[in-house]
């Protein structure tokens, strides 16, 4: 058992994190600008790596529609029991918002997509791809709602997701799908290429990211949080994914994308809206260092 968890950890998630650490270098000796690279992540790489794997993977409708539906129902309970925990807690406006939102959202890009690439392989990713882009549209509405203090934030929310290149990603080959039109090769030869790049990028973007934690202020807090991303959300997914029937490589990507450490995403929406911005980069940076040791129990029981 242990020799198969140490290989697990070796072959799965130490890869990632040696990319990271490569990508903290970047940001810290050499001072790579993190702000360019993840908006050449967000806008083209990103994107083409979404409309790449859902045309050259074999996802039949009926999937699709299952994880796209289990992804918007363990986020939407995670909010919720967010909200009773900080309810309980008697959390400041602020504060509570930032905490809900941590529990939502996983860092399901960076960190999720080559996990369960490396764990489970290509067709996996291709559903785990469906997940991240169901999170991005909801982090990029629900999520700017949550963490926005105004009224303004209903309208800036609705707007940030029309601007959102996946979803045009998503629509384009939902369409070459659902119309059984083979993508010119003129178009996918670039578009994998470019597809090609997003992990690495990914993974870098994470490490630039990370070099810009700093301690946490509330520690208790924080390990609440923690602990609600990398133990109680893994629960969460599972008894969801047997409810709704996921099996196979559909379960796996579910539940891991779900099981992420917090989103790194969020440490920018915490600034731009003032939710609490140290207590998300301290839940961030926390449970991306602890999760090696929940997700490698995790890809261990899925993979048995």
């Amino acid at each position: 058992m242990l020799q198969s968890l140490l290989s697990i950890f070796a072959n799965t998630i130490l890869p990632i994190f040696a990319v990271a650490a490569v990508g903290f270098w970047l940001a810290r000796s050499v001072k790579v600008d993190a702000r360019m690279v993840s908006r050449i992540s967000f806008s083209v790489l990103a994107p083409c790596l979404v409309f790449n794997s859902l045309v050259t993977a074999q996802v039949s409708a009926a999937e699709f529609g299952r994880m796209a539906l289990f992804a918007v129902c363990v986020m939407l309970s995670a909010g919720l029991l967010a909200w009773l925990a900080g309810t309980a807690l008697r959390l400041d406006r602020e504060t509570g918002s930032a905490f809900i939102a941590v529990a939502m959202f996983a860092n399901a890009g960076n960190y999720g997509l080559p996990l369960v690439l490396f764990a489970f392989g290509q067709e996996a990713m291709s559903r785990a791809t469906i997940y991240f882009v169901m999170q991005l549209i909801l982090l990029y509405s629900l999520g700017i709602v949550i963490v926005s203090s105004s009224r303004s934030g209903l309208r800036e929310a609705l707007l940030s997701t029309l601007r959102l290149p996946h979803l045009y990603a998503i629509i384009a080959a939902l369409a070459f799908l659902l119309l059984k039109v083979p993508v010119p090769t003129l178009v996918l030869r670039p578009v994998g290429l470019l597809s090609n790049a997003a992990l690495p990028m990914m993974i870098l973007l994470l490490g630039m990211q990370l070099e810009r934690a700093a301690m946490p202020e509330r520690p208790a807090l924080v390990g609440l949080a923690t602990a609600g991303r990398l133990v109680v959300m893994p629960a969460l997914a599972l008894g969801l994914s047997a409810v709704m029937g996921l099996t196979g490589i559909d379960r796996q990507a579910a539940v891991i994308e779900a099981s992420m450490p917090a989103a790194v995403m969020m440490t920018v929406l915490a600034v731009e809206y003032q939710s609490a911005p140290a207590f998300v980069n301290a839940v961030v940076f926390v449970s991306t260092l602890l999760s090696p040791l929940t997700l490698t129990f995790l890809i261990a029981l899925l993979q048995s």
